[in-house]
C-alpha cells in the first residue's frame, strides 16, 4: 500500500523559507516520478513541482519557478520541496504525489501558511 507523509509546514512571514519533507513506503519509491501540489484556501488543487525517479529532471510551475526546489533521496524514501522568498499567496495545503503531474497516490498534506 502506497503511504505518503508530508512534514514542515508551519507559520512563517513573507519572505521567509520552509523546507517540506515526504516519507514514503509501500513501493518502490526510486521508481516513481514525483510530485508537489497545493490547495489553497476555497481554491481547487494546483501542480507545483515534479522530480523524475532519479532526480535528474525537474519541472516547475510559473508561481514557483526561482523561488522552489524539489529533490528527493532514494536511499530514504524522502521527497523535499525547498521553498524561499515565500509569499502569502503561497498560503497552502501542500501535498505529495506519485507521478508526474500529481496523478497517482496522494498524502494528507501539511499546511503551510505564510502571514505577518
Amino acid at each position: 500500500e502506497v503511504q505518503l507523509m508530508e512534514s514542515g509546514g508551519d507559520l512563517v512571514r513573507p519572505g521567509g523559507s520552509l523546507r517540506l519533507s515526504c516519507s514514503a513506503s509501500g513501493f518502490e519509491f526510486g521508481n516513481y516520478d514525483m510530485s508537489w501540489l497545493r490547495q489553497a484556501p476555497g481554491k481547487g488543487l494546483e501542480w507545483v513541482s515534479d522530480i523524475d525517479s532519479r532526480g535528474s529532471s525537474t519541472a516547475y510551475s510559473d508561481s514557483a519557478k526561482g523561488r522552489f526546489t524539489i529533490s528527493r533521496d532514494n536511499g530514504k524514501n524522502i521527497l523535499y520541496l525547498q521553498m524561499n522568498s515565500l509569499k502569502t499567496e503561497d498560503t497552502a495545503v501542500y501535498y505529495c504525489a506519485t507521478g508526474t503531474y500529481g496523478t497517482g497516490s496522494r498524502g494528507q498534506g501539511t499546511q503551510v501558511t505564510v502571514s505577518s
